[in-house]
């Protein structure tokens, strides 16, 4: 089977497509077909080797952790799930960027039929990081929240469960994403001078919890709004949340097949929105990855093998 691996750490340049012996599913593993599997900032660093003191890398590496597809064999011990269904699933093992994937049956859900396989493809990190950080906040009916990165991978998925949790949100974006920030009912802000006097008009002088999804100062920013520490999340900003307390819950703070399941029931039953900026072949991996790599998309980009 084909799939995505590098051989050192290092930029995109690093990234290659190979032949490599399709996986056997081991006891309680199911061998899925891929048909689509998201790409994240971590899966960058991580081949950057930003994170080698954290994740350890044998080399050659595959890479990749969401997908969705067809259960295409069934490993032993392997009940209630047949060859034939269709799942949305996640992989600890960075392999998921490939034409197959072995994965526990612990890690995979059904894929309800409202989904569409994009959007299932690109869910898991970026659902659990958002459900997460709109969680760690602990959101009440009538709060306001100011989202940085509002309209972004995982951004743009934590205004919509803000406010499906009840609470007024205000998204920092580029100009370009204000229309779809309103039409789902979020309070659009551009960057830029002036932002947090344009919080204070819009906010009404109050914030009561903070998400940042960017980083770049926005837990400063919280704290100037008189925010509480323990009412910031931030995902990215460690050392700023480390400094001030702020904190820094994400995806292994939901890392659950529960949450990915009533996820992609909230997909379903229409109420929340996977935005996907790009789709690309896995043999255009490079590509895909020079796009995340800019951090201007509106929502998740996409790989098919």
């Amino acid at each position: 089977m084909k799939a995505v691996r590098f051989d050192k750490y290092g930029g995109i340049e690093v990234l290659h497509i190979t032949e490599v012996a399709r996986p056997v599913p081991g006891n309680g593993q199911v061998l899925v077909r891929v048909k689509t599997a998201g790409i994240n900032p971590a899966e960058s660093a991580i081949r950057e080797g930003k994170f080698e003191s954290r994740f350890h890398v044998i080399f050659p590496s595959g890479e990749g952790s969401d997908f969705a597809g067809i259960v295409e064999e069934l490993g032993q011990g392997v009940k209630d799930i047949a060859v034939g269904d269709e799942v949305i699933g996640f992989t600890n093992n960075r392999s998921s960027h490939a034409e197959f994937v072995a994965a526990d049956t612990a890690h995979i859900v059904r894929k309800p039929q409202g989904v569409p396989w994009q959007q299932a493809g690109a869910l898991f990190i970026a659902g659990t990081t958002a459900y997460a950080a709109v969680k760690a906040v602990s959101l009440n009916t009538g709060d306001t929240v100011v989202v940085s990165g509002a309209a972004g991978g995982v951004g743009s998925i934590v205004v919509q469960l803000a406010r499906n949790a009840g609470a007024r949100v205000i998204g920092l974006a580029s100009e370009a994403n204000h229309k779809w920030l309103a039409t789902h009912g979020i309070v659009p802000i551009a960057y830029g001078e002036g932002l947090l006097d344009r919080i204070l008009t819009a906010s009404g002088g109050k914030v009561d919890a903070f998400i940042d999804t960017y980083g770049n100062g926005y837990v400063e920013l919280a704290l100037k709004l008189n925010v509480s520490p323990g009412r910031i999340d931030t995902i990215i900003d460690f050392a700023a949340a480390a400094k001030y307390g702020a904190r820094t819950d994400g995806s292994s703070q939901a890392a659950t097949a529960g949450i990915l399941s009533k996820l992609a029931t909230m997909i379903a039953e229409g109420h929340l929105e996977i935005p996907v900026a790009k789709v690309y072949k896995m043999v255009d991996v490079r590509d895909a990855y020079r796009e995340l790599e800019k951090h201007h998309t509106h929502g998740k980009i996409v790989l098919v093998p």
